[in-house]
């Protein structure tokens, strides 16, 4: 089987996935569990939007993920998460939709595909069956009752108007055995056909899947949002719905984003290229020869790095030509590929032509073993007109030609995710190898690149704030012209200059002649905006002597280069900023002080507290309530009683499990390995588990096959009870170590371990945007980064003024706002039941032999002052060991005159 690492972004989403799940049944509400769950990962909880036809507290969230973040690995491995923690069921039915029959039999191919990393991770759920819809029409109960069984069809097989559709609803003989010995709760809730005495209940698949309560996963959801769509997912009951989609509905029907992965994390972990370096040129021909000279260039660093040992690579160039209209000359396929061969010099084999008449790309599927990237592959060039083939993927294509306007053209979204996936996914070593490139028909720099970075918002799902550092330009002068991609750090001076003529600007267009004033009295032109070398020349045109024409050539010039002050932060200057850290000798050794467990011996479980509480005791009888009648509520508008979505969904799903004879060592077995807890020895686990086991079952009405029948609740009720039992020694070995009067602390602060902050590492998951900030416009110069993360609370936003202002009095070199719960792009301190992350650090001002010291500022309303006293022990202690190179301070009630006294 293929062995697959997944990188820390995706292990960072699923455990978000992870702890909504388990938020979902910790406050019994799936609604709720979102705010609460978003609160906790991103400083600030989002409001939940139900669909429309759902129950309104059913599981609706939705992963966004930009082009090249392996969306359909993340969805197969978030299905053992399903099963365990939202469904608490050891099988699950899986409704698996895609937007295209290519892309049914792709993902159908991988997902069933023993060796591929995809199927690998569905088995993470245990024994998994994956079908297609065809298929699932014969499915049997037994394939339901021994594995996880995922079905794969289009969104489109679930519209009344599709043939498929209508055999989803049909009756089926082989279908017949799912409906025997169904309780009344069971046949309530299956669709009917006919009326009165008519009536009768079809063995279709659709109530099948009424009765199994499927989960769905819908994949690139943004083509998926239609009422109807909805409408026919809704008459299969699901238990809950992930989505999956680089660009999430935000407005219509509104997703509820739970976590999206950023660009930079996609970056850093050698998924795609960036940036985009991008070159335009007027004419389409120079444009073409530039493209495949930059691709002869890499194609040379790709061979160096190949004999060196790294895999094979054959950089690609994808040109999107113009259509073919009846009686204008157009740059249509044929127009291009005669000039890459008759003019270029390239062999036809080396191009190949993807359209919706022309196949090229299918044939080299059928030539080769593996298609384009085969090595013995002869292909450089691939023209396309509109868009390539659904699911196509060719990490090496590395340069995108666009012969067609970028504004007005959806399909260059499509091509420039093509462009950006990383071949093999890692890093090569010529940094030319690590970004893409677009080379554009275009006479205006600044308007490709914005084009361009809309593109890359609209299509590859990537956040507006992401792009203005995600596209550059090849030569440098354009990018002096980019001020678009740069607001609010480029000052412009107007260049004025005396002519002895007059220029006629009536000649000149009107976008160059916003960028002038005529003085007639003092015959003096400005020129308020930078001028193109294009402008230039119309321009120039404007004025007969030679005299004239230099004065306003240089001028032009002087415009684009020295009359445009640019302003750059710290990071942008390269200027490093390193925090030292709390490190702990470990036999013998300095280590990163990050587990608290490294204070003291190995933990073990006390065998005295294995036994359940009387909460845990509560809590089982009253899940086992729920469990046979459901939880009932009063609904407040038509005051009608209802039943309470996950107790409704765990009681469906406890009567179509079959009831199994486990004996007491199976369920201490079963419960041992789904208890999570590295830091324990396994012997010590199942020694406690055995014991606990044994107490539970001692309690009047707790017999094996209930205990066997609650197995997930039961695990829940163990595995906090260990987290308490783990924070309680933690906290105890804490404070002795730390803070007791009778021992020496152990820690030391290191320049061995240092937190340095990276500027490709800093995504806040919400930028300060002073046009929609509500707490305030503040024009921060001082900044380590060119993007701010956003504030929780007006007094933080004031306090990072007051941080800001020292900087430009020079009491400050610079400040950062550290990222909050993101260990590996932030800085923070070990306590004993989390990490603690100051709100600001700050450089202060080098001498001639010393760095500076860092101050690390921290605010805090006064309401949860006393609740912060953890936060600042171990900020102070910090400050207390470094000798010197660290301090501290936490604010409140607006005493800047605090940070004052540190300086």
């Amino acid at each position: 089987m293929t062995t697959f690492a997944p990188k820390t972004y995706q292990s960072d989403l699923l455990t978000s996935v992870e702890l909504y799940f388990r938020t979902c049944h910790a406050l019994g509400s799936p609604a709720l569990a979102y705010t609460a769950t978003t609160e906790q990962l991103w400083g600030r909880g989002n409001p939940y939007h139900s669909l429309p036809g759902f129950p309104p507290d059913m599981p609706y969230f939705c992963l966004r993920v930009p082009t090249g973040g392996g969306k359909t690995w993340l969805a197969a491995a978030s299905v053992a998460r399903v099963n365990t923690q939202l469904l608490r069921t050891d099988h699950s039915l899986i409704l698996w939709l895609v937007p295209s029959k290519s892309i049914r039999t792709q993902t159908l191919r991988a997902l069933q595909n023993r060796h591929h990393p995809y199927h690998s991770a569905l088995r993470d759920a245990g024994p998994v069956s994956v079908l297609a819809l065809d298929d699932a029409r014969a499915l049997t109960r037994a394939t339901l009752d021994s594995s996880t069984t995922v079905i794969v069809a289009t969104r489109q097989a679930f519209q009344v108007e599709d043939a498929e559709c209508r055999k989803v609803y049909q009756s089926s003989g082989d279908l017949m055995h799912h409906f025997d010995a169904l309780s009344p709760i069971q046949r309530a809730a299956l669709l009917t056909d006919g009326d009165g005495s008519d009536r009768i209940t079809p063995y279709s698949l659709a109530n099948v899947f009424r009765l199994r309560r499927p989960f769905v996963i819908v994949d690139e959801a943004h083509n998926s949002r239609t009422d109807l769509a909805f409408e026919m997912l809704a008459r299969l009951r699901p238990s809950g719905i992930l989505e999956l989609t680089a660009t999430p509905d935000l407005h219509r029907t509104p997703s509820n984003v739970l976590h999206s992965v950023s660009a930079l994390e996609l970056k850093n972990e050698s998924m795609i290229k960036l940036p985009v370096m991008l070159e335009i040129e007027p004419h389409w021909q120079h444009c073409i020869a530039n493209a495949l000279a930059r691709r002869d260039a890499l194609q040379q660093l790709a061979d160096a790095e190949t004999q060196a040992g790294a895999p094979y690579l054959r950089p690609i160039v994808l040109i999107q030509a113009e259509p073919r209209r009846s009686g204008v000359e157009t740059l249509d396929v044929e127009r291009v590929k005669q000039e890459l061969i008759t003019n270029q010099g390239l062999p036809a084999e080396a191009v190949v032509i993807a359209t919706g008449d022309e196949r090229g790309l299918e044939q080299l599927d059928a030539d080769y073993q593996h298609g384009i990237n085969d090595p013995r592959c002869p292909v450089t060039v691939v023209i396309t007109q509109k868009a390539l083939a659904e699911g196509w993927d060719c990490p090496f294509a590395y340069i995108l030609v666009s012969l067609a306007s970028l504004s007005s053209s959806t399909a260059v979204e499509q091509l420039l995710g093509r462009i950006l996936r990383q071949p093999n996914a890692c890093r090569r070593q010529a940094p030319e190898l690590n970004q893409s490139y677009a080379f554009v028909v275009s006479h205006n720099f600044a308007e490709t690149a914005q084009a361009l970075r809309d593109r890359l918002v609209s299509g590859a799902g990537f956040e507006r704030r992401e792009v203005r550092e995600l596209v550059a330009a090849v030569q440098p002068e354009p990018a002096w012209l980019d001020l678009s991609g740069q607001p609010n750090r480029v000052i412009v001076h107007p260049v004025t200059v005396t002519l002895t003529e007059t220029p006629d600007l009536k000649a000149v267009p009107k976008p160059v002649r916003d960028k002038l004033d005529w003085d007639q009295v003092h015959h003096t032109l400005t020129i308020r905006a930078p001028l193109s070398a294009d402008e230039t020349a119309q321009l120039t045109a404007t004025v007969t002597s030679v005299t004239a024409i230099n004065i306003l050539t240089e001028a032009a010039a002087a415009s684009r280069t020295t009359a445009i002050e640019l302003f750059q932060t710290p990071a942008e200057r390269g200027v490093r900023f390193r925090v030292p850290q709390l490190a702990i000798p470990v036999q013998g050794r300095l280590c990163l002080f990050d587990d608290p467990s490294l204070l003291g011996e190995r933990w073990e479980l006390p065998l005295t507290a294995a036994a359940p509480t009387a909460d845990d005791l509560q809590q089982l009888d009253r899940a086992m309530q729920y469990a046979q009648g459901g939880r009932l509520d009063i609904d407040a508008t038509s005051g009608t009683v209802k039943m309470e979505f996950l107790a409704d969904l765990q009681r469906d799903l406890d009567l179509i499990q079959r009831a199994e004879s486990w004996d007491s060592v199976r369920l201490a077995t079963w419960l041992c390995r789904n208890l999570p807890e590295a830091s324990l020895i396994h012997g010590h686990k199942r020694a406690f588990v055995a014991t606990w086991l044994t107490a539970l079952l001692a309690h009047d009405g707790f017999t094996l096959a209930r205990a066997t029948l609650q197995r997930y609740q039961i695990r829940d009720r163990l595995e906090a009870q260990v987290r308490y039992l783990r924070r309680t020694a933690a906290e105890t070995a804490y404070q002795q170590a730390l803070f007791s009067d009778a021992s020496a602390t152990p820690l030391t602060v290191s320049d061995d371990f240092s937190f340095e902050f990276q500027r490709q590492h800093y995504a806040p998951p919400h930028d300060y945007d002073p046009a929609t900030s509500v707490y305030g416009h503040f024009d921060f110069r001082g900044h380590y980064y060119p993007r701010i993360g956003d504030f929780d609370s007006r007094e933080e936003f004031e306090c990072a003024c007051q941080l800001d202002i020292l900087t430009q009095q020079g009491r400050l070199a610079f400040w950062v706002r550290n990222l909050v719960r993101t260990e590996r792009r932030a800085f923070y301190l070990q306590k004993a039941d989390g990490r603690f992350y100051p709100d600001f650090l700050c450089q202060l001002p080098a001498s001639n032999t010393d760095p500076g010291p860092v101050l690390a500022v921290e605010y805090k309303g006064a309401d949860r002052w006393d609740t912060a006293a953890p936060d600042r022990l171990i900020g102070e202690l910090w400050a207390n060991l470094s000798a010197g190179r660290c301090r501290f301070v936490m604010v409140r009630d607006k005493r800047w005159d605090w940070i004052e006294a540190q300086l």
